[in-house]
């Protein structure tokens, strides 16, 4: 199941399977919502509307690794963030494992990897738009003195 919302960074579509969100893609497709889809559309917009800081859905978030960071993810508060390297003292694994788990976050923005930096600078951001939307992100989350 599916269903879009457009917001500040163009349409974005969630996808729910078995009771879970599992993903959130930068791109419009065929409606199909759900009494979740409607609660976390709505609760995307309450963030871009700054209305909403944490989100509270059910999430897919993987195995080992992968569901370590994503979880660790979701624990850094809106407006701060965290080094690769930080992520990679917390859970005893190599800064390169943490991009990579990263990189592979399929929920963007419910599971805010972009609140990952590197050590000297902003670190990669794979969803639409890149690094830009990264800054974009950050900004509207109160984190803009940190780019400085």
């Amino acid at each position: 199941m599916q269903a879009t919302c457009n917001s500040p960074l163009g349409p974005l579509t969630l996808t729910e399977t078995d009771g879970r969100i599992t993903a959130l893609g930068w791109h419009a497709a065929p409606q199909n919502p759900t009494p979740l889809l409607d609660e976390a559309l709505a609760q995307l917009r309450a963030y871009f509307d700054r209305r909403l800081t944490r989100f509270d859905l059910p999430m897919e978030f993987g195995t080992g690794l992968h569901e370590r960071v994503r979880r660790a993810m979701v624990a850094i508060p809106q407006g701060e963030t965290r080094t690769y390297g930080d992520l990679a003292r917390a859970l005893g694994a190599p800064a390169q494992a943490i991009g990579q788990a990263c990189g592979a976050n399929p929920i963007p923005i419910l599971i805010p990897c972009h609140r990952i930096l590197g050590a000297h600078g902003l670190g990669g951001f794979s969803a639409k738009g890149g690094v830009e939307t990264k800054v974009w992100l950050l900004k509207h989350e109160g984190a803009a003195s940190l780019l400085i």
